[in-house]
């Protein structure tokens, strides 16, 4: 059985989803500096919106996680990719996942400049994080006839 972690809120925001983010940021165990750039782009964001930036952050992280993914399974000698689910908990580790790894895919200027472009992206509902969940519904989608060997 799986025990979920209970996860803390972060000291400015009071809010776990910015700390679930901060924990997954963290480059060689350096949270405050994880923080210094979570906040570097949540400034950033409220300055370029005016908007809520933990809304945006919501909003961002509401529109990347995805609904289903796809499992390899092996059935009598051949691979397939069936669809699975997802739980919400999963699926918004997946999400944060997908927006780092699209912010450091971006060039460009520091990490705070990057995550806060994503981020407002994916609230726009466009940028890489929002492909990387369509190309997985798509995957999903295709392989629906795989679904009878979960």
């Amino acid at each position: 059985m799986n025990k979920i972690k209970n996860i803390e809120s972060d000291p400015v925001y009071r809010n776990r989803l910015v700390n679930m983010l901060v924990d997954r940021i963290l480059k060689n165990g350096k949270k405050s500096l994880a923080y210094q750039i979570l906040y570097q782009a949540m400034k950033r964001i409220r300055q370029k919106t005016n908007k809520n930036p933990l809304s945006v952050l919501r909003q961002a992280v509401r529109g990347v996680t995805p609904d289903v993914v796809t499992q390899t399974k092996r059935v009598g000698g051949s691979t397939y990719r069936v669809p699975v689910e997802v739980a919400p908990a999963e699926g918004k580790a997946l999400a944060i996942r997908w927006l780092l790894s699209a912010c450091r895919k971006r060039s460009g200027r520091s990490t705070a400049l990057r995550l806060s472009d994503e981020l407002m992206d994916a609230a726009r509902n466009s940028g890489s994080a929002i492909r990387k969940k369509e190309e997985t519904h798509k995957v999903a989608e295709a392989n629906k006839a795989f679904a009878h060997f979960r």
